[in-house]
């Protein structure tokens, strides 16, 4: 039997061990994590409680993917030719004209705005599969799919079998999906699709044996690319409550884009590289521009974590900061940063009409609760807050004077720093008034918040709003 002397001995070493490997992973978050608040707290943690906090900061710490997308396309020599191509067949069809914001989305996103395109707005779930479900029984050489949640309910397998029936009929049928997002699809699912020539691959940070811990980094993306022409993205993942099935929400309300033309080659340009990363492999894929009849101007921006800058909210921030009638921004999550939260301020103190359309009820506790402990700063700027009240606003669209964009990216630190996302942007006076439109509809359906409705609430609920807010780094 060990001694109790050696026993306390060894827990001695064990202890000091900890705290010494505590303090290097201090100095690793001192240099690596993005944000002033996430390196107190991991420091804090790790230098009083290291035998926890290092585990924990193995799984959520970091805030930097390992491996870029930029030395994922240098890793193959055909994503490096797909890429040039690109950039030079974009030169045909490079909006004459572009904005400051466009500016700066191109150098965040990688991708000019150009014109030839025509675009569809897709409101809700039975327009957007409606017209999935078309374009997918119409194409003839291959079909792209990334989604960050697919599931195996009425509308999951309905788009499984019509994918099935295509790879059947010999189109090459590509189907990525995040790993933690689709956690609950069925491996029977997937076989069914391998066993009928479908190559599914799931999306991860675990390429490599150091990073299989790492649950931050998440694909948030939803495209579909049908044969190099035609393109889809947006806010609606695969499953029944996106078509207004679920028993806690009922409606469902969100926002999905349809388009052809050049800007659907920048979209299948960033499929290819996640597919790359998770797959190691490139698909043959048509890489010439194909314009339309149409002549609307569409931008594709491409953000995540593997971005030298915080792409989206950088973003953001222009977009405010260079507003001088309206910002208005819908977002299932409002959970800014400091930066976005005082650019937002800024423009409603200068007479800016900025509104920030939320859910009347969350999907997300924690973030739910977050955007409460907001009311007190963003409200009295001249900042007005909604409560979309007909079923669950999942939607993440942005409209700004003469800009729109729609995509996948939400107002809260996932979005802003650990996420993969994707979002259309365009100065197309039809579509932003179409946006304008349909926009001006979904704040009539809300209620305006005010700040009583967190002063006036209890001690406790306060005192949880505050609490989950410290939590906004890691939500």
């Amino acid at each position: 039997m060990p001694h109790p002397e050696s026993i306390a001995l060894l827990t001695a070493i064990v202890v000091l061990l900890m705290h010494c490997i505590g303090i290097l992973h201090i100095l690793h978050a001192l240099m690596h994590v993005r944000t002033s608040q996430g390196t107190i707290a991991w420091i804090v943690c790790l230098a009083l409680i290291p035998y926890v906090a290092i585990p924990f900061y193995w799984i959520l710490g970091r805030s930097k993917f390992e491996g870029s997308l930029r030395a994922r396309r240098a890793d193959d020599e055909r994503l490096i030719q797909l890429s040039m191509d690109l950039r030079i067949a974009f030169m045909k069809f490079e909006a004459d004209e572009s904005t400051a914001l466009m500016k700066a989305a191109e150098k965040l996103g990688g991708f000019p705005q150009v014109h030839g395109n025509e675009i569809e707005v897709l409101i809700d779930g039975e327009a957007t599969f409606d017209a999935l479900f078309r374009a997918i029984k119409e194409a003839h050489s291959y079909i792209l799919v990334n989604f960050f949640i697919v599931k195996s309910d009425r509308v999951g397998t309905r788009f499984k079998d019509a994918l099935v029936k295509k790879a059947r009929e010999g189109v090459r049928v590509h189907f990525l999906f995040d790993e933690f997002g689709s956690h609950k699809l069925p491996k029977s699912y997937l076989r069914e699709m391998e066993d009928a020539g479908i190559q599914t691959c799931s999306f991860g940070a675990n390429r490599y044996w150091w990073s299989r811990l790492q649950l931050n980094f998440r694909n948030h993306r939803k495209i579909v690319v049908i044969d190099g022409r035609e393109a889809f993205l947006g806010g609606l993942n695969v499953g029944d409550e996106y078509l207004g099935r679920s028993e806690r929400f009922g409606a469902w309300r969100d926002t999905h884009l349809r388009f052809c033309g050049p800007a659907v080659q920048a979209v299948q340009l960033v499929f290819l590289e996640d597919w790359f990363w998770a797959a190691d492999d490139v698909p043959e894929v048509t890489a010439a521009p194909i314009p339309c009849a149409a002549d609307q101007r569409l931008q594709i921006m491409p953000t995540g974590p593997a971005d030298p800058n915080d792409s989206w909210q950088l973003f953001v921030i222009e977009a405010a900061s260079l507003t001088t009638k309206r910002l208005w921004i819908t977002s299932p999550y409002f959970v800014p940063d400091d930066g976005v939260l005082s650019a937002l301020q800024a423009a409603a103190l200068r007479g800016v009409d900025v509104r920030i359309l939320l859910p009347e009820k969350s999907d997300h506790l924690l973030v739910y609760l977050s955007s409460f402990s907001f009311y007190e700063a963003a409200i009295p700027t001249g900042i007005r807050l909604f409560r979309f009240t007909k079923g669950f606003l999942h939607q993440k669209v942005l409209l700004s004077d003469i800009h729109t964009a729609i995509g996948t990216a939400n107002l809260d630190n996932r979005s802003f720093r650990l996420n993969f996302e994707i979002t259309a942007l365009s100065t197309d006076p039809t579509l932003v008034s179409r946006i304008e439109g349909m926009l001006t509809r979904d704040f009539e359906e809300a209620r305006e918040a005010s700040v009583a409705e967190f002063t006036s609430r209890s001690f406790l609920f306060r005192a949880a709003c505050r609490a989950a807010r410290l939590m906004a780094p890691i939500q």
